[in-house]
């Protein structure tokens, strides 16, 4: 298979990429490294991405980014640093991607447990992940060429404890082996529409 992991560079997404890439071809994007470099929440950057990568059998997605801060503390700005990065930024992976893929192929997005758990400073976070939940369940009806459509919503990982853990009092972070089998069942999986949550 060739599989493109945008954000593959990144905590989860550098296991995820060395997982794939035992048995298939991996091509990385990232904003300022990879194979190739992608702005997501630009449409004309994602557009020249799938140009050059050519014909897919999977998309994954591990990027994109939303304000933390106290509620009250959030302009309307802030809200839409998510919602073009992290929402509209995967909203258009799918939107243009699915034409770059191989019939019967896969897209995989990513939220986090702040959807279902949201902690302090998160209003803008938690709203983006619910937000692309409902999105996937919805797209995934009408998506054509057999291409199946999750996202993987994980708890705080191991590996990102110590820089998160004062923000996530009380929660346990998994493993980054079951955060890497939660993208293995979406791509190799026959599941369709889910949200793939792995909380504990």
């Amino acid at each position: 298979m060739k599989i493109l992991i945008i954000g593959g560079n990144g905590t989860i997404g550098k296991s995820v990429s060395k997982h794939f890439g035992e048995n298939h071809k991996v091509l990385i994007a990232g904003r300022t490294g990879g194979d190739y470099t992608v702005d997501i929440s630009d449409s004309n950057s994602i557009e020249k991405m799938f140009q050059q990568t050519g014909k897919l059998d999977a998309i994954i997605c591990i990027a994109g980014e939303a304000k933390w801060a106290e509620f009250d503390q959030l302009s309307e700005e802030d809200y839409y640093i998510g919602i073009r990065s992290k929402l509209m930024g995967q909203v258009n992976l799918v939107r243009i991607g699915q034409y770059y893929l191989a019939e019967g192929g896969s897209i995989t997005l990513s939220t986090g447990v702040l959807a279902d758990n949201p902690v302090p400073k998160t209003a803008s976070a938690a709203m983006v992940n619910g937000a692309l939940h409902s999105f996937v369940q919805a797209a995934a009806l009408e998506i054509e060429n057999g291409i199946r459509l999750n996202v993987v919503s994980l708890e705080l990982v191991i590996d990102a404890y110590e820089k998160y853990k004062d923000y996530f009092p009380g929660h346990n972070p998994i493993s980054m082996e079951k955060s890497v089998n939660a993208y293995v069942r979406s791509v190799m999986g026959r599941r369709n529409g889910e949200v793939i949550r792995v909380y504990n």
